[in-house]
């Protein structure tokens, strides 16, 4: 497995000419998580397409913290849903081949 690559919270910002608040606010809200090394936040590699995401609902959508709240929501709700479809169909395959 490949090492986790963190890229500090100015880095990003400057990458992408968003305001840190607009990153820590996703943290504190749970769509994003950051790491901590003493006093500097951190973003894994693995974190990017979810601010990628949310910056393009925020800044292209202009959707707010609680619309991407709620999107997130109904997004894992619609997985969750998908998978037990998903599970149910295997299910009754598996009981039409007995």
């Amino acid at each position: 497995m490949g090492k986790t690559k963190k890229i500090s919270v100015e880095e990003c910002c400057t990458y992408y000419s968003i305001e840190a608040s607009f990153i820590f606010e996703l943290d504190e809200r749970g769509l994003i998580e950051l790491s901590r090394s003493g006093k500097s936040q951190f973003i894994t590699d693995d974190q990017l397409p979810n601010l990628e995401k949310y910056m393009r609902l925020h800044y292209e959508l202009e959707i707010n913290m609680a619309g991407m709240e709620a999107i997130r929501h109904l997004l894992e709700r619609m997985k969750n849903l998908q998978q037990e479809v998903k599970r149910l169909q295997e299910l009754s395959a598996n009981e039409k081949s007995v």
